[in-house]
């Protein structure tokens, strides 16, 4: 696929939407109808890939445009606690700073969202009321994804039922390279019924995926069965996030609004650590999808780490000299 367009499938999807209901269901049920879309699509140019990631990661911001690019990345973060030894306190803890990152500095906007296990939900939704920041939570047996439909969609109502913004799935990557993508798409579909009125991130796990091939035909087959955003990884499987993942990722989302009328989002999560990091994705989604992703509603960033580094840059950026970690909590 070039990373600047598939045109080509972009049309042979307008023909036939996605919001054709009798489309879907032939699709649904069907490995053969998936496989021609998805390997319909133009290859990926590997190395056009990664050589483009690589001349966007070049630019340089201009210092008066900077602080606006720092305060539009906090924005952007889906502040992230994903540890088997998580408690209340933390989750409290971490609500606090999603609300009010920098307590010594008033300006310093909110994050799109605290994503924690399900079992959470409840009590972050109860932090986090009135103040606009969303509860997102992982499901369907995060991070494998290795259960029964029965015991995925039951994750998810735990989920949903205590409050849930967003629901974060992930996707059967065994089916995927198997070619058993009729499965994949159901097993989406039926998530996003069981999301109710939250909305649906789609991890892929890009990682394991292989090819960059197979991220262009894994985001196009998530937006198809009905993705809100489409997400790199679940910050559990190395390699995470990438420049070039991302941008084949930007690019299909771009494809896909312009053949199905419906913007789909695109998270990048695992690796992201620094403001430095963060302002490249920036650029490369603003490059690559158009100025119009540059939103929390079309583009997050799901991180830990990385707001402390984005509040220290702010803040070098307001004084002229740095503030060590020690200034921040430690999440």
């Amino acid at each position: 696929m070039s990373v600047e367009s598939s045109a080509g499938t972009a049309q042979a999807v307008a023909g036939r939407r996605p919001a054709d209901r009798g489309w879907l269901a032939d699709v649904a049920t069907s490995d053969a109808a998936l496989r021609q879309v998805l390997h319909g699509l133009p290859g990926v140019d590997q190395v056009g890939a990664e050589a483009r990631a690589a001349s966007l990661a070049t630019r340089s911001i201009k210092r008066d445009a900077k602080m606006l690019a720092l305060d539009l990345a906090v924005r952007m973060v889906d502040l992230t606690t994903l540890e088997g030894a998580d408690t209340p306190g933390k989750v409290r803890g971490l609500c606090a700073k999603a609300v009010r990152p920098d307590p010594a500095d008033p300006d310093v906007p909110p994050v799109a969202a605290v994503c924690v296990y399900p079992d959470l939900v409840a009590l972050a939704k109860a932090e986090l009321a009135g103040s606009g920041v969303a509860v997102a939570s992982v499901a369907t047996a995060f991070p494998s994804g290795r259960a029964s439909m029965t015991v995925k969609l039951a994750d998810v109502a735990d989920a949903a039922d205590a409050g849930a913004d967003e629901i974060d799935m992930v996707i059967d990557r065994g089916a995927f390279l198997a070619g058993r993508y009729a499965q994949v798409f159901q097993e989406i579909r039926a998530v996003r019924e069981a999301c109710g009125q939250a909305h649906l991130k789609v991890i892929l796990e890009t990682g394991e995926l292989a090819t960059l091939d197979n991220v262009s035909r894994a985001s196009w087959l998530a937006m198809l069965a009905g993705a809100d955003f489409i997400k790199t990884s679940t910050g559990k499987v190395s390699p995470a996030a990438t420049a070039p993942v991302a941008l084949v990722m930007l690019g299909a989302a771009a494809d896909y609004e312009r053949a199905a009328g419906r913007a789909v989002g695109v998270k990048v999560a695992g690796g992201v650590r620094t403001a430095k990091d963060a302002i490249r994705y920036l650029v490369l989604v603003k490059e690559t999808a158009g100025p119009a992703w540059l939103t929390p509603s079309l583009f997050r960033i799901g991180a830990s780490s990385l707001l402390n580094d984005l509040l220290m840059q702010r803040r070098k950026q307001l004084t002229g000299w740095y503030s060590g970690p020690d200034y921040f909590t430690v999440d």
